[in-house]
């Protein structure tokens, strides 16, 4: 085998190529590194005596299907110089890994379309030597990302699992970036990013968030300069909360069995969207007549159309004045939910109308969300914590769907 070869298909070079053997499914190239070629791994020198070997091998890239492993004595010497007594450094491969960069580089092409045990598998390894290379390419890509040039964010939680296990994000809204992963939800989760974000310097002008008083708090307390922006797809879908609640409510005040009969059922005709109501299942037919019999559920029922308007009009003061008479109307429906509703809609009224100062909102967030379930079900779960935050925080550079 030619030293170009070496180079070329396997990434080592400085070393030559000694025989070849096939062993155990595997093939076996054994290389040794020229006597003129020794120096100190501390400071270089050349004045070094050898002072013993130990073999070592490395997976590499396979040839075709067949595993390849690269044996070397690895050997030790006694710097003259620094006095010190180490291995040599091997140039191919990392400090205390099994495997080459040339491997390390190709399982890292091949995590871009197969899972890890798929990647484990090809490369006859085990599933913990692919997730190691994944979390040190992580770490080295994503733990520490620089926040100097953050200008709009949006910050939300994300549910990981059954027994209310959630953890907060930070999404750069100009890169779709996540920049920071906190344990929990809430203020607590958020301190490690303040203190990360005030180091760097960073001139935040607008945040989009739900209207948790938690997380309110936590903006005003940090950035006090910066415009809050009350994202539009949590009000209308707090919204839809509460007139999923109303119609429960008025579903158990009812007396007439008929009557009973045809609002049951009708929450999703409620939330739907009026223009996705399907003829050919009668869908508007049956959503007008629970209306019709019903005048409470109806007033709310297109209040929340109207409340879909508010952020799509021409001028914030167009919306201002949408948003004044819904609140107005709201009010005077006697209907005590859409009461409590509006008198949230007025406390949180600027923050809703920065919409048009900032046309940023969390929604980004929940493509982030989808992606998250979509990585957990290629993986089975993942126990490692420290590895679950670093792909979410590589989570814009992948693309992922299911397969099979």
């Amino acid at each position: 085998m030619s030293t170009s070869l070496l180079y070329h298909a396997f990434g080592i070079r400085g070393y030559q190529y000694v025989s070849s053997r096939y062993e155990f499914g595997e093939v076996k190239f054994r290389i040794i590194k020229r006597k003129q070629d020794l120096v100190c791994p501390l400071c270089g020198s050349r004045k070094v005596i050898r002072k013993g070997t130990v073999d070592r091998g490395f997976n590499s890239v396979p040839i075709g299907s067949k595993p390849v492993k690269i044996v070397l004595a690895v050997q030790r010497v006694l710097c003259m110089a620094c006095d010190s007594l180490r291995q040599i450094k091997l140039g191919f491969a990392d400090e205390r890994r099994s495997y080459t960069r040339q491997f390390e580089r190709y399982a890292l092409e091949l995590s871009q379309c197969m899972t890890i045990k798929d990647v484990a598998e090809h490369l006859n390894v085990s599933w913990d030597i692919i997730k190691d290379i994944q979390k040190r390419y992580l770490n080295r890509r994503f733990s520490r990302p620089k926040l100097k040039r953050l200008t709009n964010i949006a910050i939300d939680e994300i549910s990981t699992g059954k027994g209310h296990r959630y953890l907060t994000i930070v999404l750069d809204l100009r890169t779709g970036a996540v920049v920071f992963v906190g344990d929990g939800k809430g203020a607590d989760a958020l301190k490690p990013f303040w203190r990360r974000l005030k180091a760097s310097g960073a001139d935040i002008k607008a945040v989009a968030i739900d209207m948790s008083p938690a997380y309110i708090r936590a903006v005003t307390d940090n950035l006090p300069k910066a415009t809050i922006v009350f994202d539009r797809f949590h009000i209308i879908k707090l919204f839809n909360e509460k007139l999923a609640d109303l119609r429960r409510q008025l579903y158990h005040e009812l007396s007439d069995p008929s009557e009973k009969s045809l609002l049951k059922g009708t929450r999703w005709l409620l939330l739907k969207n009026p223009d996705n109501l399907d003829d050919s299942r009668a869908e508007p037919q049956r959503l007008k007549k629970a209306l019709e019999i019903n005048k409470p559920l109806a007033a709310a029922y297109y209040l929340k159309e109207e409340l879909r308007q508010l952020h799509i009009q021409d001028s914030k003061d167009k919306a201002r004045s949408l948003l004044i008479d819904w609140i107005w109307e709201a009010g005077r429906s006697g209907i005590r939910i859409l009461q409590k509703f509006a008198r949230t809609l007025a406390i949180h009224m600027e923050g809703i109308l920065a919409y048009y100062d900032f046309s940023i909102s969390t929604g980004p967030l929940e493509g982030i969300n989808n992606k998250i379930k979509t990585m957990k079900r290629q993986a089975y779960g993942f126990r490692d914590q420290e590895f679950f935050k670093l792909k979410i925080m590589g989570l814009h550079m992948t693309r992922y769907a299911l397969i099979g």
